[in-house]
């Protein structure tokens, strides 16, 4: 569990690893116009903990942030 010890949860899960179609920022909240904490190339790897409304929460490059779930394949 990648980030265990490091975000405070009840319970954790197994990451899906999955990859990005597009180019997409990694996004701090789930919103636009959020800071952006990496700018993720395409065929990027994302640990994706979380998928709804639009937006896909997971890790990648070393950080923890939201991609436009368009963008995930």
């Amino acid at each position: 569990m990648a980030l265990a010890g490091r975000v405070i949860a009840s319970h954790f899960a197994e990451p899906l690893v999955r990859r990005l179609s597009a180019p997409a920022a990694l996004l701090a909240a789930p919103e636009d116009g959020a800071e952006v904490l990496a700018q993720l190339v395409e065929n990027a790897e994302l640990a994706m903990l979380d998928n709804s409304r639009g937006w896909a929460w997971g890790y990648a490059a070393g950080l923890v942030g939201y991609v436009r779930s368009a963008a995930v394949r």
